[in-house]
């Protein structure tokens, strides 16, 4: 593979640094990167200044990103800044780490993956929803192993119902006519990204779409869930020119400044908000409260009504404690280059040495 189809925006910016090459990030595993640039592929890792000035995790390239890199002097090319990203896909990171994870970066279209079978679950499906609007991409819910439901049309309308304005496609990795539905998003150029759980059959589609068996595979468990199989982020360009990002499977998929992202998700609710009464309405026993008689008439659930203050707490939270952790970290690395300038020049002692 090499580097083709990249925005003016990073020819631009890669102009700016003639001592470097424009890359863009293909693989990441932990610390180990690789790399694509106009004469192809590369391992890669971040410089130690790029280590030094970074305040988080979300500050590390990931798949998808466009980096300025020397790839000149050895096998390993060394990474020194990743230009500004036009979108990415974040959560909070897994375990009880307030940090965020950049799980894929300029991306054009989200396909959001919910399998139908036992795995279906619509108020995951918000969630998800909910950070990928705000992921800068287009989000598409895409629903697969068609070919386990009975009931298709049903769980169909249940999801248009929960994600009003967003495409839903049902596909089957054993039905190539049903995938013919996904060639509108990869056209030449652009980025798409596969998110989902485990076993929702993420990395079969993939194989699909490359025409042949790139990405290991396995079946379901006895409890009708997937196996762990993708184990890192990774991009694959298919035979279209269109780009594609495989994930691992999430078990946890924490909010991170996604409150807007929650907002655009629940687009129905928010005309609600805006016809209460009082514009302080705490939508509970207040008069004139349009959530209030929406759950009364049938025409809003209240496990929607639930799920949407759920995640609207979560994502204030996580924006709180984003916030504190960036200036507690600011401010701790001010203080080491206070406390750096002032020991230059002396020992460990803190003695003067000529």
């Amino acid at each position: 593979m090499i580097l083709k189809a990249v925005p003016p925006l990073y020819e631009a910016l890669a102009a700016d640094c003639p001592n470097l090459t424009l890359c863009r990030i293909i693989a990441q595993e932990k610390g180990a990167y690789r790399i694509v640039t106009a004469a192809g592929e590369k391992a890669a890792r971040v410089s130690g200044r790029f280590m030094n000035e970074a305040t988080c995790p979300a500050d590390y390239p990931a798949v998808g990103d466009y980096c300025m890199a020397d790839s000149t002097d050895s096998e390993t090319a060394v990474i020194h800044e990743v230009l500004h990203r036009i979108g990415a896909f974040e959560r909070k990171a897994a375990g009880n780490r307030s940090d965020g994870q950049i799980v894929a970066a300029n991306i054009d279209t989200l396909f959001v993956c919910m399998s139908l079978n036992a795995d279906f679950n619509l108020r995951r499906l918000e969630r998800y929803l909910s950070v990928a609007f705000d992921s800068g991409a287009s989000p598409v819910v895409l629903l697969t192993k068609a070919d386990l439901c009975d009931c298709v049309a049903q769980k169909c309308c249940e999801v248009t119902d929960g994600a009003p304005g967003v495409p839903v496609l049902t596909v089957s990795s054993f039905d190539q006519e049903s995938l013919k539905q996904l060639q509108p998003y990869l056209t030449k150029g652009k980025t798409v990204a596969l998110i989902g759980s485990s076993g929702v059959g993420k990395s079969t589609l993939i194989n699909r779409l490359l025409g042949q068996e790139r990405l290991a595979t396995d079946g379901l468990r006895r409890d009708d869930k997937g196996h762990h199989t993708t184990t890192r982020r990774e991009l694959f360009c298919l035979p279209g020119g269109a780009m594609v990002i495989d994930t691992p499977g999430m078990r946890e998929m924490g909010l991170m400044n996604a409150a807007n992202g929650v907002d655009t998700a629940f687009g129905d609710i928010q005309v609600l908000l805006d016809r209460c009464r009082f514009n302080n309405c705490t939508h509970t026993t207040e008069p004139g409260c349009a959530v209030q008689q929406a759950i009364k008439d049938g025409a809003l659930s209240t496990e929607r009504w639930r799920a949407y203050e759920k995640l609207k707490k979560e994502a204030d939270y996580a924006a709180d404690s984003s916030c504190y952790l960036l200036k507690k970290k600011e401010k701790f690395k001010k203080i080491a280059r206070i406390n750096n300038q002032s020991n230059k020049g002396k020992d460990s002692y803190g003695v003067s040495v000529k």
